[in-house]
């Protein structure tokens, strides 16, 4: 079954020790390696409780002393540095998409230590799983550290409390039970997301400071999708949905949309769209994520002017979105953007030529993962879960 989400769960036990725990990993994550006295000043707590807490979290495997970066010379015993422990725990990730699943394993700073991507073969249907529920089980005793446990993402409306992909549409998903599923084939405490929503938090946990004051995350491709976060904490929508952005029309497209209309964002400006475009055109043989890849890098005029196409429709959404919501920063998850600056800079354009709010270029970012942004989202709710609650997520010391 999945794991309770502690956003939501009733608290109980010593909740002062819990936060406390939390406030100093979350200390050691965004300012270390750090001495204790150091964290006791960034994190309003004495000394006294910095020192219990780094002795628990230590023995959990989540800290580590770095003696060789401890400075000498000094009068009396160093303080030794304390650093994110990357070399004990490990957390595993699911990213399931349209074409393949990622399975990928990640350190506690959010760093891929291995991945693999997983055909699905044209499946639809609890048919998709089929290849990963028979890899899964390998992959992960192949791992040479303890497992937190297993966090999976997909696209489409999401319910973490029930571990239920309520509605995957390209995927003809309805009320399937992603995480009891991953947890039978596993063993292991499983917690599930939406990509976007779990990106977002990615950026929030590991990203720029902007981002945990106030974020926008688009996410494009053979599902779009948006997530929200404000004051640190990623926004999940009535019934389980982000916000359902495939929906809104952008100009000057009159691509049929399976809702009944035309011009509908997903239907226009998806990866499946686009590949199909590009093979349609006889850009690409096949409509194929690497071959599009491949044609644009090798310069094709044509594959240029799809991917430039796509981006002013991305940057006609993201102007209606900054508008709306009014966000720091925003964070685009696109092929090619990553690939290329040129195309984050078309977004950059349309939005600031459609918007108001928007007029700062470095508000909009790319994601930085690069080819890693999958198999990173797979793993992050159980890293938000790890710095949310570390007491609770890790269990017992080791």
């Amino acid at each position: 079954m999945p794991a309770p989400d502690h956003r939501t769960a009733p608290r109980t036990g010593d909740d002062r020790r819990d936060t406390n725990a939390a406030t100093v990993l979350r200390t050691v994550l965004d300012h270390g390696p750090a001495a204790r006295g150091r964290i006791a000043a960034l994190s309003g707590l004495s000394p006294a409780a910095v020192s219990r807490q780094v002795a628990t979290l230590t023995g959990l495997g989540l800290l580590r002393e770095r003696p060789d970066l401890a400075a000498g010379g000094g009068v009396g015993r160093p303080q030794l540095p304390l650093d994110i422990d990357t070399g004990t725990l490990a957390v595993a990730g699911v990213h399931v998409g349209v074409p393949f699943s990622t399975v990928a394993l990640l350190d506690l700073r959010g760093n891929v230590l291995c991945q693999e991507q997983l055909d699905n073969g044209g499946r639809t249907g609890p048919a998709v799983l089929e290849p990963l529920l028979r890899r899964l089980p390998a992959f992960l005793a192949a791992a040479r550290r303890p497992l937190i446990g297993l966090g999976a993402v997909s696209g489409g409306a999401v319910d973490p409390a029930r571990g239920v992909t309520v509605r995957h549409v390209p995927l003809d998903w309805h009320e399937l039970p992603l995480g009891p599923m991953l947890a039978g084939a596993t063993g292991l405490p499983v917690r599930v997301d939406n990509h976007a929503r779990a990106l977002a938090e990615t950026e929030i946990l590991y990203g720029l400071p902007a981002a945990r004051r106030s974020l926008l995350h688009l996410f494009v491709g053979h599902v779009v999708d948006a997530a929200l976060g404000i004051g640190g904490l990623v926004h999940l929508g009535h019934r389980s949905a982000t916000g359902d952005i495939a929906h809104l029309r952008v100009a000057g497209s009159r691509e049929p949309c399976d809702c009944g209309r035309r011009g509908c964002f997903g239907a226009a400006a998806s990866d499946t769209a686009l590949y199909r475009d590009a093979a349609a055109a006889g850009v690409i043989e096949r409509p194929d994520r690497n071959l599009m890849i491949a044609a644009v890098r090798s310069g094709d005029r044509r594959a240029d002017r799809l991917v430039l196409r796509r981006a002013r429709m991305i940057g006609q959404v993201l102007a209606l979105l900054v508008d709306v919501v009014n966000p720091e920063l925003v964070l685009l998850s696109e092929t090619f953007a990553v690939l290329d600056p040129r195309y984050l800079d078309a977004v950059r354009h349309e939005a600031a030529r459609r918007s108001r709010l928007f007029q700062e270029p470095e508000q909009l970012i790319a994601q930085r993962r690069g080819e890693d942004t999958l198999a990173v989202a797979g793993g992050t709710p159980v890293l938000s879960a790890v710095y949310r609650d570390p007491l609770r997520t890790v269990g017992p010391p080791r």
